[in-house]
């Protein structure tokens, strides 16, 4: 008889069990992004809010936009939210990645000291600011990390007509150095210095010697007006054509690599450039300055 009750007990048990509903299981979006995108605040924002419409949670892998690209070329990420166009429109076309949606844009600046060494302001060009460092050969910070913004600077510096020497970048992927090719003006080495980070400490290392640097606007604001203490380096130069910054999201084409998650990076890019998305970029704010502009609306 006790034997019996036992039997069924556990019978009950068992139907319990099974009567209770499974547990959805976690949705993770892998995106590789450029560290602006992290380093602003802006994800700190944006993620949430997907998560709560989407119910999807976002891993972040933040480097220079040259990486998170090579990411979404190896097939290490679902998606990429990097500010390089030119490459990422190549990535497309060359099928790693399946469409570029226009997010969002910023420009680029000319930061330095107050003093101002190499008489930046009031300028017209960027390159004619960068030839002007160059000419009072005054300290100059590079990324040097083959990122968006380390793009852009080596555009501008083509764009002076000046003597350019080749500058190798040696970076480490998967545990193996590799080198980038790249130019930097000839015979700099004494004020010209490469430091293989992301713009929050490039920002930083140009704030300690007294350097310019190129940055993006909306990493600036954020140490200029959201970090303690601030930096003490001021727009030296600003708003010509060639600083524009757009931002740009490439869902990996699950063609090339079957196992990367296709519908998540499809629905973050909906919601990204859908009305919701667009709005929590323009109102991203920070002392009352907007960070980034909405492109897909």
């Amino acid at each position: 008889m006790k034997r019996i009750v036992l039997v069924v007990a556990g019978l009950f048990v068992l139907a319990a069990g099974f009567g209770k509903p499974v547990a959805a299981e976690e949705k993770i979006l892998k995106m590789s992004t450029t560290t602006s995108t992290e380093s602003s605040g802006l994800l700190d924002v944006l993620l949430p809010a997907f998560e709560k419409d989407e119910g999807i949670k976002v891993k972040v892998i933040a480097k220079g936009s040259g990486a998170a690209i090579r990411d979404g070329i190896d097939g290490n990420v679902d998606v990429i939210f990097v500010h390089a166009i030119d490459r990422e429109k190549e990535l497309v076309d060359k099928s790693y990645g399946t469409k570029r949606f226009a997010v969002m844009h910023n420009d680029f600046i000319i930061i330095g000291p107050a003093t101002d060494p190499a008489g930046l302001k009031g300028l017209k060009d960027s390159s004619e600011a960068l030839k002007k460092i160059a000419a009072v050969q005054a300290p100059f910070i590079s990324r040097g990390d083959d990122s968006g913004t380390h793009t852009k600077e080596q555009e501008i510096w083509a764009a002076t007509a000046l003597p350019l020497a080749d500058h190798g970048l040696k970076l480490t992927k998967d545990g193996k150095e590799t080198t980038v090719p790249a130019k930097k003006p000839a015979a700099s080495d004494p004020w010209y210095i490469s430091i293989g980070q992301g713009m929050g400490k490039t920002i930083t290392y140009a704030d300690e010697k007294k350097a310019y640097t190129l940055t993006d606007r909306g990493t600036y604001i954020t140490y200029k007006y959201g970090k303690k203490p601030a930096v003490d380096l001021e727009i030296l130069y600003e708003g010509d054509a060639l600083l524009a910054n757009p931002y740009g999201l490439i869902p990996v084409n699950p063609e090339k690599h079957p196992h990367v998650q296709y519908d998540l990076a499809m629905k973050f890019a909906t919601w990204l450039t859908s009305a919701k998305g667009q709005a929590v970029i323009a109102g991203f704010r920070l002392e009352g300055k907007q960070l980034f502009f909405p492109d897909a609306l």
